[in-house]
């Protein structure tokens, strides 16, 4: 398994959560019933076709062990099997929270997937 799984948010998004103490998910996460998360092998393909050309952005680094039974890998873009996670999400388990700006070729700018930085 994946030491860490990764979530992309729109920073207001985030900062609401923080006030609330957790992130219950996005608004396609509520329409499917989980929290939407990418492997490292998954997450620039996940901003590609889900969040291109938009700025303001975070990448979330969340430890996969603290999850336990809540996340699920589950068939599903390309056959591939992605983690989904039947729970709110506890500030406990993020590892790291980091910009995800876009370049100048207008593809976002990921940082190093282990460390966030």
């Amino acid at each position: 398994m994946d030491r860490l799984v990764y979530k992309i948010v729109p920073r207001a998004l985030w900062e609401a959560a923080e006030a609330t103490g957790v992130f219950a998910g996005a608004s396609v996460d509520f329409e499917d019933g989980f929290i939407h998360l990418s492997s490292a092998a998954q997450v620039r393909e996940t901003a590609r076709l889900y969040f291109a050309g938009q700025n303001d952005l975070l990448l979330i680094g969340v430890e996969t062990a603290p999850l336990g039974e809540a996340l699920k890998w589950e068939v599903s873009r390309g056959g591939d099997l992605f983690p989904h996670l039947y729970a709110p999400l506890e500030f406990t388990a993020v590892d790291f929270v980091v910009p995800l700006p876009l370049g100048l070729d207008g593809a976002h700018q990921f940082p190093d997937l282990e460390t966030g930085r």
